[in-house]
């Protein structure tokens, strides 16, 4: 038996496109504090009384339009990418998901069944750091270890925005739309957040958002910096995919709530763009490396009618890496080799 294993997780879905599903989903979703930080009261009072009420039909409708015969896109997708990794990969990895099942707890404890298991690779399969992704993720596998009194080493990787392998697996999905130049712009399209979890996010408490171009400027606060991570993202493809400057915008998508995100909106963006007369959008999202709500419906669907709406006349979404072989020869190299991944580091 191996003495390492492989721990990916995602953020995970309801387990049906169905009100009482998607109610409980939203729950635990929401009240977690590094997801809306507030304190606990605040926070209970805004899910239960602003959001549990009507928002589960609305987000059930949502996920229907998109549910697969094999269950949430999200969910079924990562079980794919998981099917491709295994047979490639010298140790056992399994699947988790921060919310909803497979949890990241039933998980870690099937792989613990293992006696010789002493190190697991946690793969948080989220590129940017963002504390309401890849915090709350690591967290919850600390909580897991501690209650369970693990006897296991877990190396965390770390946000992977720049890894040039990353990056080059984001150009091959992208370059078959790409190819026969037919569109217009390209839009890069990542999560909003809400501009206070960047500046809770930095240690230095003095950087983000406070300082002039901030992202532009040497700081240590980029290792935990989602804005400075997602420009860095998009400034390499461009680089690697040779984008010329007007090719190309960049903003952010799924606001929620009244506070201030982070700017500009994708929703905004598609029609400015229509009204400056582009006619043939791409949109590609490189926040999620699986395709979920937030690409199928919120863009492909929702966005494409608010395009054409605009002016506009097609908005081709670019899938996400899904289980592309570049992804899944990425993925595999950390997998059969991650002592020697720099950068990762240990609880």
């Amino acid at each position: 038996m191996s003495d390492k294993a492989v721990l990916l997780a995602n953020l995970g879905s309801p387990e049906a496109p169905e009100a009482g599903a998607v109610r409980s989903y939203l729950n635990q979703f929401l009240m977690d504090p590094y997801v809306i930080q507030l304190p606990w009261p605040l926070r209970r009072l805004i899910v239960s009384l602003f959001v549990l009420p009507r928002r589960p039909a609305q987000s059930a409708h949502a996920y229907a339009s998109v549910w697969r015969e094999d269950g949430s896109p999200l969910v079924a997708l990562s079980q794919q990418l998981l099917a491709a990794l295994q047979p490639q990969v010298n140790v056992p990895v399994a699947l988790a998901m921060r919310y909803g099942q497979p949890s990241i707890e039933s998980e870690l404890l099937k792989l613990a069944q293992n006696p010789a298991l002493r190190e697991v690779l946690f793969i948080p399969l989220y590129p940017h750091y963002a504390d309401s992704t890849v915090t709350t993720s690591v967290e919850e596998v600390k909580r897991v270890v501690l209650k369970h009194k693990l006897n296991i080493r877990i190396k965390v990787l770390e946000p992977f925005y720049q890894h040039p392998n990353y990056i080059q697996a984001l150009v091959a999905t992208a370059q078959p739309y790409m190819a026969d130049k037919k569109y217009d712009h390209i839009l890069f399209s990542y999560h909003g957040l809400p501009e206070s979890h960047l500046k809770v996010a930095d240690p230095t408490l003095k950087h983000c958002l406070q300082v002039a171009n901030c992202c532009e400027q040497p700081s240590e606060a980029h290792a935990s910096c989602y804005r400075h991570q997602v420009f860095k993202t998009t400034q390499h493809f461009v680089e690697l995919a040779g984008l010329q400057e007007g090719e190309y915008s960049q903003a952010f998508q799924s606001r929620l709530g009244r506070n201030k995100w982070l700017e500009p909106s994708t929703e905004n963006s598609l029609r400015e763009l229509a009204a400056k007369g582009v006619k043939n959008l791409l949109v590609i999202c490189p926040a999620f490396v699986t395709d979920c709500l937030e690409t199928l419906e919120e863009i492909e669907m929702q966005g494409a009618e608010l395009f054409k709406e605009a002016g506009g006349e097609s908005l081709t979404l670019i899938p996400c890496l899904n289980s592309h072989p570049e992804w899944v020869k990425l993925l595999v190299s950390w997998c059969n080799d991650f002592t020697n991944i720099l950068a990762a580091k240990n609880l």
